[in-house]
C-alpha cells in the first residue's frame, strides 16, 4: 500500500471513495467485489455523471481527495474525453461514465456473477 495510511484496508479506502462520489452527486454508484475473481484490485466501483463536465469533475475531485486526505497517488485514464474516466487507486478501480457510455460497455454484467447483489447508493 502507498500513502499516508499504509495499513488502510481496502474496505476503508472503498468507504472513502464512495463518500467522495456521493458528495459530488455521482449517480448509480455500484460496487463490485473482485476478491477471488481478479488480482488487479479488491473492488471495482462504477458510477455515472450526467455530462462530460460532471464526469471530469467527479474524477478530478476524487483524485485530489485521495492525494490530499490519504496521500495516495492515482493513475487516471480518459479524462480528456470525459466519456469514461478510469481511476486506479491501487486496491480499488473506479470507472466514471456518462450514462450512454456506461450502458454501451455494461461492465457490471461482465464482472458480476449472475444473480449477485451489489451495493448501490
Amino acid at each position: 500500500m502507498t500513502g499516508l495510511f499504509p495499513d488502510m484496508s481496502s474496505e476503508d479506502l472503498l468507504a472513502h471513495i464512495r463518500a467522495s462520489l456521493e458528495d459530488d452527486k455521482a449517480e448509480d454508484i455500484t460496487t463490485i467485489d473482485l476478491r477471488g475473481k481478479s488480482s488487479m484490485a479488491d473492488y471495482m466501483v462504477i458510477c455515472s455523471g450526467r455530462s462530460t463536465r460532471q464526469v471530469a469533475s467527479i474524477s478530478d475531485k476524487l483524485k485530489d481527495r485521495l492525494k490530499q486526505e490519504l496521500g495516495r497517488t492515482t493513475k487516471v485514464e480518459g479524462k480528456d474525453q470525459g466519456d469514461w474516466v478510469l481511476i486506479d487507486a491501487g486496491d480499488i478501480i473506479v470507472h466514471v461514465f456518462r450514462p450512454e457510455v456506461r450502458e454501451f460497455y455494461q461492465l457490471e454484467k461482465m464482472w458480476m456473477a449472475p444473480g449477485s447483489v451489489t451495493a448501490q447508493a
